[in-house]
């Protein structure tokens, strides 16, 4: 088994070589410039202005180079930066620390990102590129420096043509003499398109923020974020803009409404026989939502088999439900790569990661229409700093006593009655754990007594669970009214 399934790795390693390497040319500018400075004169007197107004790039290194090599780093006439890098593979990134120096005796603020929208938006658009740790109105005071990082990657959940894989970057940072670092104009709100509309970046609290564990991405976080959306006539929720654009959302109720909500099981009893599918060992059954080439297995290694075939919640979803959405709703909806690998509970080794329980969810990937929460979107969505890992949730729930670490928008509901009491919902993840096999669970999300969060259950024929659909909007989408709240939710042009 080892040997075929390391032949099987090698081939599909080559596959991605036979492509070539995408090539990329990112030319990274200062623009700069005097605001108007005046003073008045004697008529007999003189006036010379000694200020000195100095903004430079002063270095660009190497970070981290995921299967990406560069061929060239240079910095000309101290504001242009030219690097030139080539990604060999689906899902390469270079990321670059750049420092730029104020070495003038002129306070100056950063007025302006140009070029990045712009450039991810032309083609190859599987060539993507993000500057992180830098933000329109911060301060660069004279003598100051600051470093932060411009990332290039291809993004391999973008189909690209084989005649067409080189990309010139031109990217534009503006800065404007201050007053102490305020500027002395206005300055561009420092916000995200969110279908035409400008969003404000938030760092506390409910909202959208940054992804911080995956660059050029953006979540909704905290309870109540104002991110309701109105989709085939019916509320849902944005979880997050994607990398490639797109915009991943969530129905706010489960099917087909909260106060009567179907329950189904993940896998129905014998729908996937063992002789095709050997990770599924128990009752014929299994957590993984697709079938997957090669075989399937956990994080670590420790528990692996064949999926070849899909899960009943699977067939369900995009066979039964997603026929039923109107025809202008799937006009709106871009059938969209999902992670469904597992995520493991490290209950042996510990020291568990969000970063982790990602990578588990990326090793299996399933492309269609309608798909499953991810256990790292109901991480990422908590603004509570104790919500970690997957790991360190299953803990707290698992206790005697158990304990609420991870709530947020996508575990609370807005109706709660006595019929909610005890109400769950799938995730498209697999369950896993070091110390046994648990390839008959998947992860759940619930509410209760009182506490929400999410942890595991059996995906038996018996053990039947509520379904919450997600579905990615193309990027092209356009809000045309609405604010995001629930009783003024974005509307889709």
């Amino acid at each position: 088994m080892r040997k075929v399934e390391r032949k099987r790795m090698n081939q599909e390693h080559k596959k991605y070589f036979l492509v070539g390497s995408l090539c990329i040319a990112i030319f990274l500018m200062l623009g700069i410039g005097y605001a108007v400075l005046s003073q008045q004169l004697d008529i007999n007197g003189t006036a010379q202005i000694t200020s000195n107004w100095k903004i430079l790039f002063t270095s660009a290194e190497e970070k981290e180079m995921m299967n990406a090599t560069t061929t060239r780093k240079e910095i000309s006439d101290l504001t242009t930066l030219t690097l030139d890098v080539n990604l060999t593979q689906p899902g390469a990134s270079a990321t670059y620390d750049v420092v730029v120096e104020n070495q003038g005796d002129l306070d100056a603020v950063l007025s302006s990102i140009n070029g990045v929208n712009e450039s991810n938006n032309q083609d190859p658009k599987a060539i993507k590129v993000s500057v992180e740790n830098i933000r329109v109105g911060d301060a660069l005071l004279a003598g100051d420096k600051k470093t932060f990082q411009v990332k290039v990657y291809w993004d391999e959940s973008v189909d690209f043509s084989e005649t067409n894989m080189q990309k010139e970057i031109e990217i534009t940072l503006t800065y404007e003499q201050s007053d102490n670092g305020v500027p002395v104009g206005p300055i561009p709100s420092d916000g995200i398109d969110i279908g035409g509309q400008n969003v404000e970046l938030v760092t506390s609290g409910d909202g959208l923020y940054e992804d911080q564990y995956e660059i050029g991405r953006y979540i909704y976080r905290g309870s109540k974020p104002n991110n309701y959306i109105q989709f085939n006539n019916e509320l849902w929720r944005i979880v997050a803009k994607e990398t490639d654009g797109t915009y991943k959302i969530v129905r706010d109720e489960l099917l087909p409404q909260n106060e009567n909500y179907t329950t189904m099981a993940y896998d129905e009893a014998y729908h996937r026989r063992y002789e095709n599918n050997t990770y599924c060992s128990f009752s014929e059954c299994c957590g993984v939502y697709a079938a997957v080439s090669g075989t399937f297995q956990t994080p670590n290694g420790n528990y692996s088999g064949t999926v070849t075939e899909d899960s009943s919640i699977k067939e369900y979803l995009n066979d039964t439900y997603y026929p039923t959405l109107n025809g202008i709703a799937k006009t709106q909806v871009q059938s969209h790569t999902f992670n469904i690998g597992s995520v493991q509970v490290l209950d042996e080794s510990g020291n568990d990661s969000i970063e982790k329980n990602i990578a588990g969810e990326k090793m299996y990937k399933w492309t269609g229409n309608v798909g499953l929460i991810n256990v790292s979107d109901v991480l990422k969505a908590s603004t509570n700093t104790v919500c970690k890992s997957a790991t360190d949730e299953w803990n707290a729930i698992m206790q005697d006593v158990p304990e609420e670490t991870c709530g947020s928008y996508l575990t609370y509901f807005d109706v709660l009655n006595e019929q909610l009491s005890g109400i769950q919902y799938w995730t498209m993840n697999a369950f896993s754990a070091e110390s046994n096999n648990y390839s008959h669970n998947a992860w759940v999300i619930f509410l209760g007594a009182g506490l929400a969060g999410f942890g595991d259950i059996s995906v038996f024929s018996d053990d039947f669970t509520g379904v919450r659909p997600v579905i990615f909007l193309k990027s092209s989408i356009q809000i045309t009214g609405g604010d995001g709240t629930k009783s003024n939710p974005f509307v889709i042009g």
